[in-house]
């Protein structure tokens, strides 16, 4: 029995899939953050194009 806990208290794998699982919610975090900030940056953009559009045809 004691064999047995010892055998795991040393198995890591558990360990290593969750540190896996938390790098890819970081990077997913990222890319969501970076496209949410790009989105507004184009609509703002594309906001612009349509105003000066419509103001230059009458």
């Amino acid at each position: 029995m004691t064999t047995l806990f010892a055998r795991f208290l040393k198995d890591e794998s558990g360990a290593t899939a969750i540190e896996y699982g938390l790098i890819a919610a970081l990077i997913s975090v990222g890319i969501i953050t970076a496209a949410t900030t790009l989105g507004t940056s184009i609509s703002g953009v594309f906001a612009k194009l349509s105003t000066k559009m419509n103001a230059a045809n009458p």
